[in-house]
């Protein structure tokens, strides 16, 4: 089944094309999710076609995760814990003796020190 990778909503075994009912539950691939096994023995024979593919689609959805990009009124990130500061600003701590933008975990992390 060669054209089988590239249905998005694919409903069926990519390796024995067995169709999702009742009694047959149909598992994405673990790594690009985008094709599915009706078991591991149909999953383990489909490996080498789908391998090139898999591997390609999985570094695809990492890099999706690793650079979204956070929201325009992003106000940076806190110096201490280098996590994103919140958009309320009712949830920061401008500091005194460096004048930095701190989020209120940090803040009350040194407070209980």
């Amino acid at each position: 089944m060669s054209g089988v990778e590239e249905s998005d909503d694919m409903m069926y075994c990519a390796s024995c094309g067995i169709g999702q009912v009742d009694d047959v539950k149909l598992k994405d691939c673990s790594a690009c999710k985008s094709v599915r096994y009706c078991g591991i023995k149909c999953q383990k024979d489909h490996r080498p076609q789908h391998k090139r593919a898999c591997k390609q689609r999985a570094a695809e959805l990492r890099d999706e995760i690793l650079f979204k990009q956070p929201e325009s009124s992003h106000d940076g990130d806190c110096p201490i814990c280098l996590l994103p500061l919140p958009i309320d600003s009712r949830k920061t701590i401008l500091t005194g003796c460096c004048s930095k933008v701190i989020c209120d975990g940090c803040s009350f992390a040194y407070i209980m020190r």
